[in-house]
């Protein structure tokens, strides 16, 4: 049985709004940062963009298994440490001091997403 956040449509509509979001900030940073940050920080901007592109295309192939799209840990592990590590990082890179207690969320988030994916192997 499905719950509220293991259900295809959740992981569907999560899948697409995170490949959207990587789309944005990878453009972002390519275009509007580019010139404004240390190439270290882009390296870590980039790194966010791409996870959440990838996750994001992870969660909409997830959504269409039809086990393991109501996975009640899987997807919704995956998700959510994607939007830990993926939006932890732009704040960081932008203002590190003002947003430095997001620093502890990145691991977390990347720690979700791997046993979000072990998860499924399992």
């Amino acid at each position: 049985m499905a719950s509220r956040f293991a259900n295809p449509t959740f992981l569907w509509r999560t899948g697409a709004l995170l490949v959207a979001s990587g789309i944005v900030t990878g453009a972002f940073g390519a275009h509007a940062i580019r010139k404004r940050v240390a190439p270290e920080k882009l390296v870590a901007w980039n790194s966010a963009s791409h996870y959440a592109f990838l996750n994001g295309l992870g969660l909409l192939a997830i959504s269409l298994h039809p086990r393991f799209s109501v996975h009640k840990f899987a997807g919704p592990a995956i998700a959510l440490g994607c939007v830990f590590f993926s939006g932890s990082i732009p704040f960081l890179v932008l203002n590190p001091e003002r947003f430095k207690f997001l620093g502890p969320i990145t691991p977390i988030g990347g720690s979700l997403m791997i046993a979000g994916y072990v998860a499924l192997a399992l």
